[in-house]
């Protein structure tokens, strides 16, 4: 669906370009009126007679196509009373042309995974799929129709106006983003790049529609486009459906505006505050900088991480180890035009603001005292390397990843900054370190006059062209084998085996070895431990034990271990619960002993510094404290409650707010260290490893690592069982909040295996649960425009004897509170509708073929089946379980979905939570 503005918050992630590569095939030979431009690295560039640029990156091993097409039109193109018009147009084309009236139907029907998003500087719609040459067409149809025949209709534009409303309300409930917004509109005078997307509200509620319609016919164009095409496609025929598809449009004979404006050096500190409800302060710290293709961004990039990275870096070491604060982040933006370097850092409720403030500024802004070390550099491109290797493997994440480098004005910048980021050295980030962060060029807390003003002025970066002059990349790197992700073949490859520990059911392993792009690797490994009587009292110790595992081992320290991760070039997640413990790896062939090596000594020999425990406990305490206020958290903690069928001292017994801050603030770093050393072992578990690997030897190293490690307490698993609750109403004002929530449940007695179960996926996929096309969204988002949000879920039980049986039945929702009533009478309605009519034949068919395609693309993801591996090995399952519930899916008819709808879908027996401010909207309603 449209997808929200790229979030303010956006500007804190970090600025890691991905490596990109395919194996290397011949470039197409290109259609008549499609002239060849460069390739670099597998991906070459075509351009169409109308003056649309065509990227084709062709991979055979991967099961998937991704589409993403990008227009050079974002917030930076917008006008006086046009702010927001870019991110209100890309809802927009989703209404419809003449020839594609139901778009989001259509793309559920295909099974797409579709969205779209807009920046300052673009606007990109995107969509993957399974491999298939009809969906590929039909898709490339409805860009080239959707580019010059989108309706833009006043009635659209009407019906859309209180979903986007809404969709600026949910953005205003975040301190944080509303922080960003501020000091971005206070860091730029007369640059677009002030203005955040989602744009004044007076501007969106007001803007004429030819005016919008103007805007469309300006930057909708071929000529502003570039059509971006990865996964596994034939390269000839790709490029001859584009040119069928897109070369009939024709190139405008205006020319598209210049936009010329440049943001004047600052000339003194800015200050801007923000006043509102709330539990958390926020601090931060913008500076600008230039372009993405200035020389200074790599080392920027590289200066970026050095400061915000987590745990090494010098702002979490100076204000989080210190418990100055919670929370820290950091980032600069690589963009067309000079963009910001931003640091932010989340307090505690009762910090010592100003001392954290001073420290953050020292930090930036004193850098020359503790110059940055050679040392830190190199930690720092081996962390963005291992960016850029591991995107190396996802090729739709390639396709994703060109959008800001096409936006910053050429997409081979993408490739361009990984190299640059390679030269980057000490001196080159002190050097940039000194000339931006200053504080004549900082947006932050105060202004203070001085007789002697610095300004920092930013160099006009130079064109594409001539950073890409002779530029021709890396070579591309070696990809995988085709690999068939049906269930049937998973299964073939798949060696599973027990090795017999003495505990419980030992040790179960699931291998599949195959090669794939880059000699990936993914482990996914569970295991159990503990029963309910032992766990009664150590809930919040064996959550927070398992959630410090990576912040310390026997001889290393949580910094230690994440640059020997990233030496690895290793993703990893290691982590517990309270009845198990779990290890994610995604790694290389050539890393991967080391790497299980590592993270087993991480599970096994934890440390818990006493530092990293009490940051833990800051952290989870300002986060309990910062949601005190939010309606989400309120209803969803009403909801909890009620629901919650477990005595006190259960260990699954949900938990206030008040009552979480008590147990966390009671907690003791001995408590965590005794939940380990009481509860923790590998003897009983499930591994899955998948990708490129010996089997012979990991299977000896899993052995060696894991199986000699027995639980204290023996596991057993805590049945869960349906529990009748009576329904409720409940209503909770949270003021000063412009966005509400709905939060509605019912109980149902439901697990995976039941007959109904296929029967009743299908029916909420329908009713809520099929993205921005189904009942709920169409009613309450679509016609009536009160929801940016709506959707259902069904939850069925899952166990290993079959028993277990709590099921439920949701829905959420958000809306601006005056509407919150609306949207449970239209929500309602639609499921007594449900009931009455039940559903049609069409809706049937469509709900599972989307389900059956979404099944079949989560299948393609090595990530996904190692996931799904370990999950059989725990209920005893193979994935023929997978194949007969695509089976069922298939088998469903009308009646037998309209009959499960019928006995389990009990409206009267929703419970039902508003969380918003009532009073505000009352009182604003009664001036009106």
């Amino acid at each position: 669906m449209p997808s929200r503005r790229s979030s303010a918050l956006a500007s804190l992630s970090l600025a890691v370009a991905i490596a990109l590569g395919s194996a290397h095939a011949a470039a197409p030979s290109p259609p008549a009126g499609v002239s060849a431009g460069p390739c670099v690295e597998g991906i070459c560039e075509y351009r169409l007679g109308n003056g649309l640029r065509v990227l084709l990156f062709p991979d055979a091993t991967q099961p998937t196509v991704t589409v993403n097409l990008i227009y050079n039109v974002g917030s930076l193109q917008e006008n006086y009373g046009e702010t927001g018009m870019a991110h209100l147009l890309e809802h927009m084309l989703f209404k419809g042309t003449p020839s594609h009236r139901e778009i989001p139907a259509e793309m559920k029907k295909r099974g797409i995974n579709y969205n779209a998003q807009t920046s300052q500087d673009r606007t990109n719609y995107f969509a993957s799929f399974p491999a298939n040459d009809a969906t590929l067409d039909w898709l490339l149809a409805l860009e080239a129709d959707r580019m010059v025949h989108s309706d833009i209709a006043r009635k659209d534009l009407d019906s859309e106006m209180t979903v986007v409303r809404n969709e600026m309300e949910s953005g205003e409930n975040s301190p944080v983003s509303a922080l960003i917004e501020r000091v971005r509109s206070t860091a730029y005078l007369w640059h677009h790049y002030g203005n955040d997307t989602i744009g004044a509200r007076s501007d969106v509620e007001q803007v004429p529609i030819e005016r919008l319609q103007a805007y469309y016919r300006a930057w909708y164009r071929p000529d502003n486009a570039t059509l971006v095409l990865a996964g596994r496609i034939d390269p000839d025929k790709t490029l001859a459906a584009v040119a069928q598809r897109f070369g009939p449009l024709a190139k405008p004979a205006e020319p598209m505006r210049a936009f010329y404006t440049r943001e004047p050096a600052q000339d003194g500190e800015r200050e801007v505050t923000v006043r509102r409800v709330g539990d958390v302060r926020v601090l931060m710290s913008a500076y600008h900088i230039p372009a993405g293709t200035h020389p200074d961004a790599a080392p920027l990039g590289v200066l970026d991480d050095i400061l915000g990275h987590v745990p090494g870096g010098r702002l979490h070491k100076a204000l989080v180890e210190t418990g100055l604060a919670a929370s820290i982040g950091a980032g600069s933006e690589q963009r067309r035009d000079p963009g910001l370097m931003t640091a932010l850092a989340a307090l505690p409720k009762d910090a010592d603001t100003a001392k954290a403030e001073q420290v953050l500024i020292d930090q930036l802004e004193q850098i020359q005292r503790q110059p940055i070390t050679a040392e830190e550099v190199a930690s720092a491109k081996q962390r963005i390397a291992n960016g850029f290797e591991l995107a190396y493997t996802n090729v739709s994440g390639v396709a994703m990843g060109l959008s800001d480098a096409v936006a910053a004005g050429d997409w081979r910048l993408y490739f361009h900054y990984r190299d640059a980021l390679e030269k980057v050295t000490a001196d080159d980030v002190n050097r940039v370190a000194r000339t931006y962060l200053q504080s004549s060029n900082r947006t932050f807390g105060r202004f203070e006059p001085t007789q002697a003003p610095k300004r920092v002025d930013i160099a006009p970066a130079p064109s594409a062209a001539s950073v890409l002059q002779g530029y021709t990349g890396k070579a591309a790197l070696q990809a995988g084998e085709h690999f068939d992700p049906t269930p049937a073949n998973i299964d073939a490859r798949t060696q599973t085996f027990t090795i017999d520990t003495g505990a419980g059911s030992g040790l179960k392993i699931a291998l599949l070895p195959k090669k794939t792009r880059g000699g990936t690797v993914n482990v996914a490994a569970s295991f159990n431990f503990a029963n309910a009587d032992a766990l009664t009292g150590h809930d919040v110790a064996g959550n927070v034990a398992g959630a410090l595992l990576m912040r310390g081992s026997k001889g290393l320290s949580r910094e230690q271990i994440d640059a020997r991760f990233d030496t690895l070039k290793t993703a990893a997640r290691i982590g517990g619960g309270l009845q198990s413990a779990r290890i994610d790896l995604s790694t290389r062939r050539e890393q991967l002993a080391d790497a299980l090596a590592l993270a087993a000594q991480v599970l096994r020999t934890p440390s818990f510094p006493d530092k990293e425990f009490e940051q833990y406990r800051l952290q989870a305490i300002t986060g309990l404290e910062a949601s005190r206020q939010e309606p989400g958290s309120i209803a969803g903690i009403a909801m909890s409650k009620h629901f919650d069928p477990w005595p006190v001292g259960h260990p699954l017994h949900a938990l206030d707010l008040d009552e979480s801050l008590a147990a966390i603030k009671a907690l003791k770093i001995e408590d965590v260290r005794a939940f380990h050393r009481d509860f923790y072992g590998t003897a009983e578990g499930q591994i899955s490893v998948v990708g490129d690997f010996d089997p012979v030897a990991v299977k000896q190293q899993l052995q060696r690592l894991f199986a000699d490690w027995r639980a204290p307490k023996p596991y057993a698993p805590i049945a869960t069982h349906y529990t009748a609750v009576a329904p409720q109403q409940q209503r909770f004002e949270t003021p000063d909040k412009a966005n509400g929530v709905l939060l509605a449940r019912a109980n149902i007695s439901l697990k995976d295996t039941d007959a109904d179960f296929p029967a009743l996926i299908a029916a909420n996929y329908i009713l809520g649960g099929g993205s921005i096309k189904s009942r709920l969204a169409d009613r309450i988002r679509q016609k009536d425009g009160l929801s940016y949000g709506v959707g259902s879920d069904l939850d069925a039980d899952s166990s290993r004897d079959g028993r277990d049986d709590a099921g439920n039945w949701s829905v959420e929702a958000i809306a601006a509170p005056q509407n919150l009533g609306k949207v449970e009478a239209a929500m309602r309605e639609e499921l007594a509708r449900l009931i009455k009519d039940g559903v049609a034949a069409d809706e049937l068919r469509d709900a599972v073929s989307g389900l059956l395609t979404q099944r079949e693309q989560a299948r393609a993801s090595d990530p996904a089946i190692a996931g799904g591996l370990v999950s059989n090995l725990f209920y005893g399952r193979t994935m023929q379980f997978s194949a007969d519930l695509d089976a069922k899916f298939k088998a469903l008819t009308v009646e037998s979905v309209n009959a499960a709808i019928r006995k389990h879908l009990k409206p009267d027996q929703l419970s039902v939570y508003m969380a918003g401010d009532f009073a505000a909207a009352a009182k604003k309603s009664g001036a009106n």
